[in-house]
């Protein structure tokens, strides 16, 4: 193998490359970074086991070739060489890679083409075109409220599921918050099983580095999710996992009954109260109290070592529960997920499900399940 490239070109490939190798990849397979140059240019490619990213490059080729290098070592080599020209081939007396570039020379040790197992090929029929900012902006909003245990199988999960005429969910679930985006893309929804799709979470911070503003291309098999840049110069395919989500209607049914008590506040202000009650929160007590009126809402946090806060805001409430208690890191992540000045909470019951809304974040829905509230006395030494 022997080729040109400039390292401009190769160099955001190579650390979308990079990322997806494994920290600690026992095999030699895994934590190399291949090398393939044909008269298309330079392929780089990496994987995981799971996940696979191809990016292709231009590059003058003077002899084709397929090795893997060492992933981590040969980035961080690239990425702190100056902007210009590389040089890179095979020393056919050593059996390394050598780099080089002005008067710089480099060798690091290769893997040879028996070690390299083919990735998946993105299919070309039925793909569908989408919008990467906008798919960038629904993975925000919803990943926060997946769950990070792999062993928690489909709430580890992203599901995205269609539901007629055109009409796409995008949501996450974590046992105690969930998160709901919809809207409208009638291609990607005909793309879609009736079931839907699940997507691990730990595959969707692979997904977001990946992610431009650019416009890219998807599709679905049976196993795996592609996507690929509008140019076709990169690829990252994903497999699909195999679970059953849960039917997630049941509990949002439950913010469009009659039973419903809806609540506006401002939301900057709500979230500047609530950093303040953080911190009186302990380990023993994690929420913050709210005493609820038509037009106010006092909230109140008090810990056993650490004093306590109280502080009102204003609120137009039309309900008949008159205490409700949240988690206060929680309910802060929550709003802040929203952009809108003021935000709507439906509240269900005193621990039923709790709805949020903006009038700024069309098809938008975040649920926050409130905490027990219990009446608890701190006894002093007198009182022994």
């Amino acid at each position: 193998m022997k080729l040109t490239v400039n390292k401009e070109q190769i160099i955001e490939g190579l650390l979308k490359a990079a990322a997806i190798i494994p920290a600690k990849a026992g095999a030699q397979y895994l934590r190399s970074i291949w090398l393939k140059a044909d008269e298309s240019g330079l392929s780089v490619m990496s994987t995981d086991a799971n996940i696979e990213f191809t990016g292709c490059y231009q590059a003058e080729v003077a002899e084709p070739g397929l090795i893997g290098v060492q992933g981590r070592a040969f980035v961080d080599l690239v990425r702190q060489l100056p902007s210009g020209v590389l040089h890179l081939s095979l020393d056919e007396a050593s059996g390394n890679l050598l780099i080089e570039q002005g008067r710089r020379s480099y060798k690091l040790p290769v893997s040879g083409a028996e070690w390299f197992q083919n990735f998946s090929t993105f299919p070309e029929e039925n793909t569908v075109t989408w919008s990467g900012d906008f798919l960038q902006d629904v993975l925000d909003k919803v990943t926060f409220c997946i769950s990070e245990d792999d062993a928690m199988d489909a709430i580890a999960c992203l599901c995205m599921k269609p539901k007629g005429n055109g009409r796409i969910d995008v949501c996450g679930l974590n046992g105690h918050q969930f998160a709901l985006v919809s809207f409208t893309h009638d291609e990607l929804a005909e793309r879609l099983p009736e079931e839907g799709i699940l997507i691990q979470k730990k595959y969707l911070q692979d997904i977001k580095k990946w992610l431009g503003v650019d416009e890219i291309e998807l599709n679905i098999t049976e196993k795996r999710l592609y996507l690929r840049s509008l140019g076709k110069a990169e690829t990252l395919s994903l497999p699909r996992a195999a679970h059953q989500y849960p039917d997630y209607n049941i509990f949002m049914s439950k913010l469009a009954s009659g039973d419903m008590h809806p609540m506006t506040l401002e939301r900057k202000g709500a979230m500047e109260a609530l950093g303040r009650i953080l911190i009186f929160n302990t380990e023993s007590d994690r929420c913050t109290y709210m005493d609820l009126s038509a037009s106010e809402a006092l909230l109140s946090a008090q810990g056993q070592d650490v004093g306590s806060a109280s502080e009102s805001l204003e609120v137009t409430y039309g309900g008949d529960i008159k205490r409700i208690a949240f988690p206060t890191r929680s309910l802060m992540d929550v709003l802040g997920h929203f952009v809108s000045a003021k935000i709507d909470m439906m509240l269900t019951g005193a621990e039923g499900p709790c709805g949020v809304r903006g009038a700024d974040d069309p098809e938008y829905t975040v649920i926050i399940m409130p905490m027990k509230v219990s009446e608890t006395t701190y006894y002093s030494e007198e009182d022994v």
